[in-house]
This record gives structure tokens, C-alpha cells and sequence, in this order.
């Protein structure tokens, strides 16, 4: 599985409506109501808001990756959104995020959602491709994005 074969338009936001970082997980996390993968979406909001207080996902290079596992899924799912304007996320590097990936992954999918991470993390270190995320105006440019850089990738 690819990350563009993971993310689904109806889970993308171009613009946060929010500078405040828990605002935005939950917004991202709302986006996956309704997801016939999601069990119970406030059990996937604990998990996520679990592991951000063990320490930030804001990883670096404007990008955060909130994430977690729970059985409140029934596979990985995933929510994406951007923003123009800096969101203080407490990164690791102590500077704001422009891009933030929200990956849930069901507890028995360890190795596949490792992955997962790994390869998110591999694509958002290449600054191009967090450019063009940023500068891009539609869901549907988000994902040809996503496409475009994982032709050359193998699945996970």
C-alpha cells in the first residue's frame, strides 16, 4: 500500500481554519467520521492525543505526524491538511508546521504501519515536495502530488 492509495480527497484539508494544534488533530481526526474502516472515532482520538503527550510529532522541516494505533480501526487510515500560515506545534526542532499527516493504524498492523510512518517521513524530509504540498490548491493537487513522488516507490 502507498500513501496515495491511503489518503481519500474527503480526508484532505488545503487550509486550516485553526493556528492552535490541537484544534487541528481534532479537526483531522474528524475527517475520518463516517470512514467505514473507523470503529469509534473517539477511541482513535484518545490514542492519537495519547501519544502526542508522550512527546510531539511535530517532527521537523514545518512537518508534524500525529499518529497511533488502536483496534478502534479495522486497517490504516489516514487524514492530511495543509497550512500557509505557521502553526506552533512544540516540534522537536522549536519551529512551526505547515503540514501535518495523521496516521491510525490498527494495533495488529505494527510492521505495515511502521512503514507507513518510515515512508511519510522519507517523502517530508525532500523540500520540493513539502513546497509544492504547501503551494498546492486542491485536494485533488494534493493527491497527484502524493501520486507523482510514490511512482518510484515500492508498496509497503
Amino acid at each position: 500500500m502507498k500513501v496515495c492509495e491511503l489518503l481519500k480527497e474527503k480526508n484532505i484539508l488545503t487550509e486550516f481554519s485553526s493556528e492552535n494544534k490541537n484544534d487541528i488533530i481534532n479537526k483531522l481526526i474528524d475527517l475520518l467520521e463516517g470512514d467505514e474502516r473507523v470503529i469509534d472515532i473517539e477511541e482513535i482520538r484518545k490514542c492519537v492525543f495519547e501519544r502526542e503527550e508522550k512527546m510531539s510529532t511535530g517532527v521537523g522541516k514545518g512537518f508534524a505526524i500525529p499518529h497511533g494505533k488502536t483496534n478502534s480501526v479495522t486497517d490504516i487510515v489516514a487524514a492530511f491538511g495543509k497550512s500557509e500560515k505557521p502553526i506552533e506545534f512544540d516540534s522537536l526542532d522549536g519551529e512551526p508546521v505547515h503540514i501535518v499527516f495523521l496516521l491510525v493504524g490498527k494495533e495488529t498492523l505494527i510492521a505495515k504501519h511502521i512503514k507507513l510512518l518510515s515512508r511519510i517521513s522519507r517523502m517530508m524530509n525532500i523540500e520540493e515536495f513539502r513546497k509544492r504540498l504547501i503551494e498546492a490548491d486542491s485536494k485533488e493537487s494534493i493527491l497527484k502530488i502524493f501520486t507523482e513522488e510514490e511512482a518510484s516507490y515500492s508498496d509497503v
